[in-house]
């Protein structure tokens, strides 16, 4: 895979929109991102898992088991580049709008999930993971919800309702862009927080330039080529590096925290980054379909738990 206009338009990936119908009330925090992603964590562990055996990377099944392949992956045996610190990995949770709430007995709870590459095969264990997840107990107050449907973006019928377990046969791509040639000005609307990082920092808004948002998602896209689909971009990084310098831009951007409990390392954090809309002007030809790609992939730090989600609104 070394065409990179070939890649990045027929690129393995859909995003799925699960309802739930809510048994015991949910109590949902302000994000509930890094909480739907620790309870998918657990409950594909429990699923998958036929050893018991506390650490991954010393199971002999380490290379052959879905739940590392999909939450935790390794890098590849001959993946000899550089070393990664932390290996991308293929999904991306998308949970309900912000906003702290309760879904109360008898609600519908849906929140989507992006699955990327070799996740799509896994994706009746990811469902079945997810099943386990919420029939087990939610938040706070440990509420439990039912598996009602699950549609996957840009078909109206649904891939799997209850009681029905099969899931029926979809496109799993994504549409590639228009092809009329690429507008000189595209807005992003980011509806979740972006955190960008320059020289190891999470950049404020008034901090944020063109140059960081397509660099970090051009590297955060060539990792998941290269580890999770086994392939390569095939661009000159630098010539990109140097283009990237030539948009310009003007945002509408505002900071905005939130708070999540970190299971890994047993404390609360604070996590900070940029909601609103940020418009791009200049020959963007050349990131074009990157930009539309990132709608579903997301960028930045933290995407899997679904923040730096854009949408491309027109300019």
């Amino acid at each position: 895979m070394t065409d990179p206009q070939t890649c990045l338009t027929t690129f393995p990936a859909a995003r799925y929109r699960l309802e739930f119908n809510t048994e015991q009330p949910i109590h949902l925090p302000e994000y509930a991102g890094s909480a739907l992603r620790g309870a998918f964590g657990h409950a594909l562990r429990r699923a998958a898992c036929v050893t018991g055996l506390p650490d991954c990377a010393a199971c002999a099944l380490y290379r052959s088991c879905a739940y590392p392949a999909v939450f935790e992956p390794p890098p590849p045996l001959d993946y000899s580049r550089r070393t990664l610190s932390n290996v991308p990995v293929p999904f991306v949770v998308e949970p309900p709008p912000w906003g702290e709430r309760v879904h109360a007995s008898g609600a519908t709870l849906s929140f989507g999930i992006v699955l990327i590459g070799p996740a799509l095969a896994q994706l009746p264990l990811v469902l079945l993971a997810w099943r386990h997840a919420l029939r087990r107990g939610l938040g706070p107050q440990q509420g439990t919800a039912g598996l009602q449907r699950v549609f996957v973006e840009g078909e109206e019928a649904p891939v799997l309702a209850a009681p029905d377990a099969r899931l029926r046969p979809h496109r799993q791509q994504t549409t590639p862009p228009a092809p009329e040639a690429a507008p000189r000005s595209v807005r992003l609307a980011f509806e979740t927080p972006l955190r960008l990082q320059r020289d190891g920092k999470v950049l404020r808004p008034d901090q944020l330039a063109p140059r960081d948002l397509l660099m970090t998602l051009l590297r955060r896209t060539a990792h998941l080529v290269e580890i999770q689909l086994g392939g390569t971009l095939g661009v000159d990084f630098a010539a990109l590096n140097a283009h990237a310098g030539t948009i310009t831009g003007q945002h509408q951007l505002a900071w905005r925290d939130w708070k999540r409990h970190s299971s890994r390392q047993q404390q609360h954090m604070v996590l900070g980054g940029a909601i609103g809309t940020w418009t791009l002007h200049g020959d963007l030809a050349p990131f074009w379909p990157l930009l539309h790609l990132g709608q579903w992939l997301h960028v930045g730090k933290n995407a899997s738990f679904g923040l730096g989600r854009y949408r491309i609104e027109a300019p």
